[in-house]
């Protein structure tokens, strides 16, 4: 879900190519279900091989990586780890979401409705463990480094953006700023030609840029009083809020009184939440040591086999991977002469 306060954020249109020659931290969990789940047939289901492996995953991972790799950004992925206990109700309403998407699929599915077959066929999304394996597997052989976050890998990203490891962390939800990413990119890994659900018309989605810094300083609070406002709202550690208190309600409310211990009307709800274990989780999140997160030559050769096995066209995989050759060989030529 993440928190929900996007008509608060300060965003600008950007492109891939503005992050050449920089570390990108992507939340890996979010990127690889945003692939399975667009990566589909025209029946909603998931690309699979010859074996009824699922290469939605792969398929994405693949692709987007050789256009980052071929800008010249560095990309490097931070995998989820143990999520937080006070997420247990967020876990179980999507579980929800899914039995209930499964059985109006099967409903679509008998009435011959196939746009529903492929909205709930989506809604049916999970991530399986041998997914991470494999997309992990794939990323070791593009030369992509990866991180194993302790708890919640959006709060790892945004650590590495806050610290300069990174430039900027990228995600789809808003968390990365209230975890304190000093910027986050939103339609970093689904970019380009999409088309709108439900309908017969395309739009183009293009990468966004929100600088925390200035985004605090449009709404003046601090990200302390952030994470205030986003418990408001609701996040994925206490799901749905307070009632009856959206984004904007919940930003004036803090700017009269500073912090949720001082507003009034909400003290009964308050009450109800372990509300100071949610301000940990954004303020004082579990960091992992990071080692080395420089980029590696791509194997080639491994590749190819690793992606054939899979059902993939091997003449498209070679075309790929010699299209990365060749523009990481005009940036090389392009640098030389500076020197």
């Amino acid at each position: 879900m993440g928190v929900s306060i996007k008509e608060l954020t300060t965003k600008e249109k950007t492109s891939l190519e503005a992050f050449a020659s920089r570390i990108v931290a992507i939340d890996a969990y979010n990127t690889i279900y945003q692939f399975i789940t667009s990566i589909r047939g025209a029946d909603g289901a998931h690309l699979t091989d010859s074996r009824g492996r699922v290469t939605s995953h792969l398929s994405g991972l693949f692709q987007r990586n050789i256009v980052f790799l071929s800008i010249g950004i560095s990309p490097i992925y931070v995998f989820d780890g143990k999520p937080p206990s006070l997420k247990s109700a967020e876990i179980e309403r999507r579980r929800q979401i899914k039995k209930d998407a499964t059985v109006k699929y099967e409903m679509a599915l008998a009435a011959g409705d196939m746009e529903g077959v492929r909205r709930y066929a989506q809604q049916m999304t999970s991530i399986l463990d041998s997914m991470i394996t494999e997309s992990k597997h794939l990323l070791k052989l593009l030369g992509i480094p990866y991180v194993d976050a302790p708890s919640e890998g959006e709060a790892t990203a945004a650590y590495m953006s806050s610290s300069g490891l990174a430039y900027a962390s990228a995600s789809q939800d808003y968390d990365s700023i209230l975890f304190g990413a000093k910027r986050l990119i939103r339609n970093f890994t689904n970019s380009g030609r999409r088309k709108i659900p439900n309908k017969n018309a395309h739009i183009n989605v293009v990468p966004e840029i929100i600088e925390s810094e200035k985004m605090l300083g449009a709404l003046q609070i601090t990200r302390e009083q952030l994470v205030d406002v986003g418990i408001m709202v609701g996040t994925d550690f206490n799901p749905g809020g307070f009632t009856r208190i959206g984004p904007k309600t919940a930003l004036k409310l803090i700017r009269r009184h500073g912090k949720l211990e001082e507003i009034p009307q909400i003290q009964e709800q308050l009450h109800e939440i372990d509300y100071k274990s949610i301000r940990r989780i954004f303020l004082e999140p579990e960091i992992p040591e990071i080692g080395d997160i420089s980029l590696q030559d791509p194997d080639r050769a491994r590749i190819v086999e690793y992606l054939s096995e899979r059902d993939f066209n091997e003449d498209r995989v070679r075309a790929s991977l010699s299209k990365l050759e060749r523009s990481q060989e005009r940036r090389s030529q392009s640098l030389d002469k500076w020197f």
